[in-house]
């Protein structure tokens, strides 16, 4: 029974590798029918390294290698205590300033005009007991009633009625025609400075918080909980999963088949006969020998060219540096590639 078993067993993975190996040959056969070019290479991820703007320690690390994050996605933080309290001094100097500007614009209140207008009246009625003080006085100076310095003295207090009258009238016109433009521009720009001052520190507060620039997988997650964070240091490096790349390399002799934006289909062993779409993206105008890692059907001592093959992998099922294959339709020209990932 045992013997059959493994008889059974070996039977089933000779199929298997007879189906694949068909699969192989027809997909190899048909490239050469449809005049597609055949090209071998490996899955190119790129990736960034993300790092903090500010200087501050860590406060949160929200995400672990390997986890899969979308654009705008939070993956960390700094504390922020110092920064909100900034931000809080800011917020009340502008609300002080604002008040400031508000009461410059509005001009002189009508109590304050009233009060004036008061103070004026209270003014004329002095020169007019002073006027008749000293007619009196003059009078009597003549008949003798009154002495020179009888007359001085009535003389000084309407000159001085007279000065306070001015200066009443003086304070009404300046009441009536309320601040001057030159104070109600310095107190704009002097709201407009701390304001510019409050959305800077805005800016520090939403820097303190680390966001994933696209969509992606965390790699490698450098920095942790406590940590002095800086614009130097990065605390992640995010692959770059949209759009993927395909690294291949292709001999000088078939270079002029290809052209940017060619359709291509992108195949992998690990899932039979599963494949991808994708399309020429870059070209290089510098020859080269070939790399020690590159698959070709030439001889590795040939030129080559290398190619760039962008290829859409939603579901992240093309690992970084997994080899696959790339058959190329050099016969159905370009712009007819895959709209890229925004």
């Amino acid at each position: 029974m045992k013997k059959l078993l493994l008889v059974v067993i070996i039977l089933g993975l000779g199929v298997a590798a007879g189906v694949l190996g068909y699969r192989r040959h027809l997909a190899g056969q048909q490239a050469a029918v449809t005049g597609a070019l055949r090209l071998h290479g490996n899955v190119d991820v790129r990736d960034a390294q993300l790092a903090f703007f500010g200087n501050e320690r860590i406060e949160k690390v929200l995400v672990e290698e390997g986890a899969r994050v979308e654009a705008g996605e939070l993956l960390a933080t700094l504390h922020s205590e110092r920064l909100r309290a900034s931000l809080a001094a800011a917020q009340a100097r502008i609300q002080a300033q604002e008040a400031q500007v508000a009461r410059l614009s509005n001009g002189t209140r009508p109590e304050e005009l009233e009060q004036a207008r008061a103070a004026l009246a209270v003014a004329k009625v002095r020169v007019d007991t002073a006027a008749r003080v000293l007619d009196r006085v003059k009078s009597t100076t003549q008949s003798g009633a009154s002495s020179a310095q009888d007359l001085d003295n009535a003389q000084s207090a309407y000159d001085i009625a007279q000065a306070e009258q001015n200066v009443q009238q003086q304070s009404l016109a300046l009441a009536l025609a309320g601040p001057r433009a030159e104070d109600k521009a310095q107190a704009q720009a002097t709201l407009d400075s701390l304001r510019a001052d409050l959305a800077l520190l805005e800016r520090q507060l939403s820097d303190s918080e680390l966001r994933a620039p696209q969509k992606g997988v965390i790699q490698t997650r450098i920095l942790e909980v406590g940590e002095m964070a800086s614009p130097e240091r990065p605390v992640f490096t995010l692959a770059l999963s949209d759009p993927k790349w395909v690294r291949a390399y292709v001999p000088e002799p078939d270079l002029g088949r290809l052209q940017s934006g060619m359709r291509a289909t992108i195949h992998s062993d690990s899932f039979g006969g599963r494949s991808y779409a994708g399309w020429i993206g870059f070209i290089s105008p510098v020859a080269e020998f070939t790399p020690k890692a590159v698959e070709t059907g030439e001889l590795r001592t040939q030129l080559v060219y290398e190619v760039r093959v962008l290829v859409r992998d939603e579901a992240g099922e093309l690992p970084l540096g997994m080899p696959v294959t790339v058959d190329v339709d050099t016969e159905g020209g370009t712009g007819h590639a895959p709209e890229r990932a925004k």
